[in-house]
């Protein structure tokens, strides 16, 4: 009862937090989102060059420094690696694409439910069709294999690009690219925006705050420790927006968002699917990376390539709705991440060796 209540509060210090965030600056319904934020840093660094979405958003790099300030007080800092790191690498360029196609990732699908915008409706069921076609495979023998101990420094590494990237940020650097309108131009103030992460980032990791994760578990064992943490979140968020007058009920007009119900539903699969697959949804393999898991930081990576491929070749929505070259990489996505999931997967790859034995 200690940890659910632990769990509890954290739900609800994020809920706030993401909607004290719209009030100092950034876009509504968008407190905070892992997919979008990455986007954003992404385009800030100017891996891609949509003028609308170009920021280096402290709230990232503090979730990752919050969980590797709080891990290395508590002991609990290990770096390791070596669990099929390019697979993992690709996942994450899938995850990305799936989350830009519904515009935005686990944590603001329920922030933007907070908000009124019953689009997240649709993209909560896809998440969840995801999580339970991962969870087959999971029971089938999915396993991206062992990982391995590594030197400290190696773990180090994630903290410290971030860290960097927070130096150049404050320090005006002037090969970095700044949105002047539109969701990129919209943000907290940089010192609020770098403590909120910190906190969220240290509480995350204190509680294993993840929506795949509760999803799953609540699938696998019925167990509600995990999604009670994005219950809370809902809760104190929609309570958050009804103070401050954010909140809109309906499925128009909402911010930074479309009506394009079976591809809010197709990109939601695609993201739950492949953070089954990964162990964790965005801002848990934040988290783990911070913590010295360099696996979770090459997911990380491919996230942000997934952001840059989803921006220089028109696969993201809009408000206008889903692109059709959007609409086909979904498709291409989930054949590729079906391929990965059968062969990955102990039980169907040994059927298909013994398929291939017998036919010889």
């Amino acid at each position: 009862m200690k940890e659910k209540r632990g769990i509890i509060i954290t739900g609800a210090i994020v809920g706030i937090i993401s909607v004290l965030l719209v009030k100092f600056g950034n876009p509504k319904n968008m407190g905070f989102c892992i997919a979008c934020f990455i986007r954003d840093i992404a385009g800030g660094i100017g891996l891609h060059r949509a003028p609308i979405v170009q920021y280096i958003r402290p709230e990232v790099i503090g979730l990752a420094l919050g969980a590797f300030i709080i891990s290395m007080k508590n002991r609990e800092f290990q770096a390791k690696g070596g669990s099929s790191p390019f697979t993992r690498f690709i996942l994450g360029i899938v995850v990305m694409i799936g989350a830009l196609v519904f515009l935005g990732c686990p944590l603001r699908m329920v922030l933007r439910l907070a908000g009124g915008d019953l689009n997240a409706i649709l993209g909560i069921v896809g998440f969840a069709v995801g999580i339970y076609i991962g969870v087959f495979f999971l029971n089938k023998g999915f396993s991206l294999k062992r990982n391995y101990t590594l030197p400290d420094f190696e773990g180090y590494l994630f903290p410290i690009v971030n860290l960097g990237l927070f130096v150049l940020l404050i320090s005006g650097f002037s090969m970095l690219f700044f949105s002047e309108e539109g969701p990129g131009s919209m943000h907290a103030p940089v010192w609020i925006s770098l403590i909120a992460g910190l906190i969220v980032g240290a509480l995350a990791q204190r509680t294993r705050l993840c929506m795949v994760g509760g999803i799953r578990d609540m699938i696998l064992f019925r167990d509600g420790y995990l999604i009670s943490g994005f219950l809370a979140i809902f809760v104190f968020a929609l309570i958050g927006n009804l103070i401050f007058g954010y909140f809109n009920l309906g499925f128009a007009e909402q911010p930074v968002a479309h009506t394009d119900g079976v591809w809010n539903f197709l990109g939601m699969v695609l993201a739950g699917w492949g953070s089954v697959l990964l162990g964790g949804c965005p801002l848990r393999q934040l988290i783990l990376a911070g913590e010295g898991n360099g696996d979770s930081a090459v997911t990380v990576m491919g996230y942000l390539v997934g952001a840059a491929i989803a921006h220089n070749f028109g696969l993201a929505s809009s408000t206008a709705g889903a692109s059709d070259y959007g609409k086909i990489s979904v498709f291409i996505l989930l054949a590729i991440i079906l391929v990965i999931s059968i062969l990955n997967s102990e039980t169907l790859a040994d059927k298909k060796a013994l398929g291939k034995s017998s036919s010889n």
